[in-house]
Order: C-alpha cells, then structure tokens, then sequence
C-alpha cells in the first residue's frame, strides 16, 4: 500500500492486557508483566494495561466467577510493579469505546485476512463451525484495543505478532480509505520481549507454561506462597543427566533448558552464566538453589497479590479509576473515527 500515509505523530501511547482466565503465573510475568513495568517506568509513553473480560467472553464462561476473575488479574498487575499512579488499570468491557470501535474495524478488516489467523484454528479445534463469532472477529476487537488509544507499541510474544500485523493492516486501511492524505491512525510498533518471555511447563518442557493447564504443578502462580514454590520446583520433570557446562549442551533437554532458562531470568543472568556454576552438577543440588532464587523473586510479589486480593474496594477503586483515565482517551478517539466515516451526530 505504497499511497498509504504512515506519517502519524501523535503522542507515544502503549496498550497491552490478559485475559482474566485462570491465575496468572510466572510465565506472565517474566513473559509480559516485567516488560509492562519497564516500559510504564521509561516515562516516555502514557500506558494503558486492561484485563481483557471481553475477549474472556469468546469461549465458555462462568458469569459468577468473572468479576473475582478480573479482580485477580487486576491484583496481580499491580502487584508485578504496575503503577496505578503511572498507568491506567482497568476492565475492557468499562470502557465501552473499545467495543465501539471493533464494529467499525470489522466494515475494515476483510475476511481473507481472519481465514488466516492461525490461533483461531488452534483454538476451534476440529469443529470450528460450533465457535462463535467472537473467537473468529476476536483479532479485530484487539485491534480496537489498541487503536482506540491510537498506541504506538505494544509488547507482544511470538504467538502474538500475526495480531499485531493484523492491527497494522486494518489502521493502513483506514489511513488509506479514510485519512485524506494523512495517518489517522499510527502503524502500531511491536516491543519484543527479552530473555525470560518464553517460560515452559514444569510437566513439559516442549509446552508453555499456562494458566488453563490441568495441573496446578505445570506453573508457578504468583499467588503461591514459599512452600508451594518450592515443591512445585522440586517435583518439577528433568532428564537423568548432569547439567551440560555450555549452552549447546542443552539442546534436546527441554526440560532442563527452561529451568536454566527461569533461573537465569530470576538472577537477571545468562544461561551460560548458570551454566558455568552449576555445570556438571546434578538437579538435586540445582533445584534447591533454583527453588530459594524464585522464592527470594516471588514473595513480595505473592505477599502484596494476597494483600490486594483481601480487599475488593480498593481494587474496585483502582479499577474504576483506571476505567475513567481510559475513556477520557478512548471516547474522543472514537467520536472522531465515527465523524471522519461519516457517521451523523
């Protein structure tokens, strides 16, 4: 789209959020909320952090337990470092511009473009004529998500790049269509993420760590307090062999690449730096160091989640709060999409 306009120079905005499924853990952590926090502390950039309840609607839920849900992922952000001073904080389905939006992206995006996005097929599964709509539009409303901020970065993972393209193509559509020569919306920039982003199951090394896991022993939840920490890392699977004195070493071993790999992600060291000291030696002496480094990283994560979780008004509060900072943004972005397509007001 060589007569597209990229040139936007608004301000420097980042959004990013999670779905309030499950307990988060230390795969989220390491993997995005350490980078939410960076980036909120870099105060070069306004941040906007939601817990995604609308996304969290796509598949089946229980309607009872989604407000505690939400809660718990709120908590849990704050409690990682995310500041609500710093950043907003807030629910999606509170900010009702970014719904808003998303139908308007849906008359942008084109189908050929969503028959592409492979986590819709890992997530239907075979029979994909029973999923919901929503699954199927579900990279539109995220792209909402972003540009109803009109975001310029947002931290992503690897499963998450083909959304990000996604975003950009629809806001370069509607700079196309819409933007008179202008970019009204910005070609959103990804941030990668560092050393740490990709933490695997304790059960399975070749699987991502996650929150929707049967086993509670595959993950360390940021709530688990010391005791569980420890026992989780110690019934965690390994092979039979020492640890290998170098990287290479570690190659088809993917159980004991992702422990080295949390070890030096906790001590904000290399894996070869792991390596050179416990080289050679077997997990009965690594994992009880590796489990007193996560414990010493973790408890006052875990202290101030359980402290938070304790008291529903004050995170109501902060939620609430963070709803108003949001769509004091988000509105005026919208009204002005809805006049620049023509909408009658």
């Amino acid at each position: 789209m060589s007569d597209t306009p990229t040139d936007y120079t608004g301000p420097q905005r980042v959004l990013s959020g999670m779905q309030p499924t499950g307990r988060l853990h230390l795969g989220n952590y390491l993997g995005a909320l350490k980078n939410w926090v960076a980036l909120q502390d870099e105060g070069t950039q306004e941040c906007f952090y939601c817990v995604v309840d609308l996304h969290a609607i796509t598949m089946p839920h229980d309607p009872d337990t989604l407000p505690d849900a939400v809660r718990s992922a709120a908590a849990a952000y704050i409690a990682a470092g995310v500041d609500p001073s710093k950043s907003a904080i807030f629910a999606q389905s509170a900010v009702p511009a970014h719904a808003e939006l998303a139908w308007i992206f849906n008359c942008v995006a084109r189908l050929g473009w969503l028959e592409r996005m492979t986590q819709f097929k890992d997530k239907a599964g075979k029979d994909k004529e029973r999923a919901s709509v929503g699954l199927f539009t579900y990279p539109v409303l995220q792209a909402a998500d972003i540009l109803v901020y009109k975001a310029t970065h947002v931290p992503v993972g690897e499963d998450q790049k083909q959304h990000l393209e996604l975003c950009r193509d629809i806001a370069a559509r509607f700079n196309r269509d819409y933007g008179k020569g202008e970019a009204f919306f910005p070609l959103t920039e990804p941030v990668i993420q560092g050393p740490g982003a990709r933490v695997m199951s304790l059960r399975d090394g070749n699987a991502k760590m996650s929150k929707s896991d049967v086993s509670d022993n595959s993950r360390i939840n940021l709530e688990d307090d010391a005791d569980t920490i420890a026992r989780k890392i110690k019934k965690a699977k390994t092979d039979p062999e020492p640890l290998p004195s170098e990287e290479a070493g570690l190659a088809d071993r993917p159980e004991a690449a992702n422990l080295v790999g949390i070890f030096a992600a906790l001590a904000g060291k290399t894996k070869a730096d792991i390596l050179a000291e416990y080289g050679g030696q077997g997990f009965g002496a690594f994992k009880p160091a590796l489990a007193e480094a996560a414990v010493q990283y973790l408890a006052p994560i875990s202290d101030e989640y359980r402290r938070l979780i304790s008291d529903k008004a004050e995170i109501d509060r902060i939620l609430s709060a963070g709803a108003e900072r949001a769509s004091a943004v988000a509105q005026p972005i919208v009204d002005e999409t809805k006049k620049t397509i023509g909408f009658w007001s």
